[in-house]
């Protein structure tokens, strides 16, 4: 891909990123694309790095190796950088005694580019009350009203930290609808990066996926192209190896059988006779790395 093609379809690519604090690495040798007009799960363990990497993209922090392009530019403060980014951090950053209409209208008052018919009709849908101090809300209100100051700024990246991790399984649901919602509405316009530790809510929305584990990527694709290049082989208990078909992520043993999860190396792989082949779902897949990342990294 030449450099003009991939500045069109591509929102955001790492190389070689790294963020380390004295001999602590937080974020090490990440390497991603982010297509444009994607919605990406970012997952992993906790201290995986998640939060770092999206500090590094808001230029909140400075990479201590590699380097970031989002949206074509260099991570900087710049107002024209920052106003084609939107960024919802974990604790939701709201004045408590500060009405929802007040909110607005200072969102209004910051950015050029504020859509406000855009916020209210959202919120007002939703049956958020606007003359309501945002501290008097519920969770799952106040996630709503930050994703909808989010959007009202009409962002091309918006990038959401651990924004449901709070929430009750109701409130999840409908926030991560809200967020379906909007990435449709927008037509491919609007690039989403959400972490969080929940991947079956994820799975409803996402269609693409980071997986942080022990400071490093171990995946960055689709969704679509991780189920399909991943298998569940079953077959009776033996001691497994590798072939040149597949790699294995993850083996496990019962008394009668063995369990390989796999990731296939030929598209035009065809078991032997010994495996059963089954899909893996994506659950299953990412755990499966997150094991193996914490097995490699104890034994270090």
């Amino acid at each position: 891909m030449d450099n003009v093609a991939a500045k069109t379809t591509t929102a955001i690519q790492a190389t070689d990123l790294g963020k380390r604090y004295g001999s602590f690495w937080a974020l090490k040798d990440c390497n991603i694309v982010v297509p444009r007009g994607s919605v990406t799960a970012l997952v992993g363990p906790n201290g995986a790095g998640k939060t770092t990497l999206l500090k590094l993209l808001v230029d909140l922090s400075s990479p201590s190796a590699g380097s970031a392009t989002v949206l074509g530019m260099t991570p900087n403060q710049s107002s024209g950088y920052l106003s084609e980014i939107g960024y919802l951090a974990q604790e939701i950053p709201l004045y408590s005694q500060m009405t929802v209409e007040k909110h607005l209208a200072m969102g209004a008052h910051l950015d050029t580019n504020w859509d406000n018919g855009l916020a209210v009709s959202r919120l007002k849908e939703l049956k958020i009350p606007m003359g309501r101090p945002v501290g008097k809300l519920s969770g799952g209100q106040r996630a709503q009203v930050g994703l909808a100051l989010a959007l009202a700024k009409k962002p091309k990246l918006l990038l959401l930290d651990e924004p449901v991790a709070a929430l009750d399984p109701l409130a999840r649901v409908e926030f991560l609808t809200s967020l379906a919602q909007a990435a449709t509405d927008a037509g491919g316009e609007l690039t989403v990066v959400m972490s969080s530790h929940l991947l079956a809510d994820l799975e409803r929305v996402c269609d693409h996926l980071i997986l942080l584990a022990a400071g490093e990527t171990q995946l960055c694709d689709s969704i679509e192209h991780i189920i399909a290049t991943h298998k569940l082989l079953v077959g009776p208990r033996n001691e497994a190896t590798s072939s040149p078909g597949y790699s294995i992520i993850k083996e496990t043993h019962a008394v009668n059988e063995t369990n390989l999860l796999v990731r296939l190396n030929d598209k035009n792989f065809r078991s032997s006779s010994r495996w059963h082949v089954h899909d893996a779902n994506i659950e299953d897949i990412v755990l499966a790395y997150m094991e193996q990342a914490k097995q490699e990294g104890d034994e270090r």
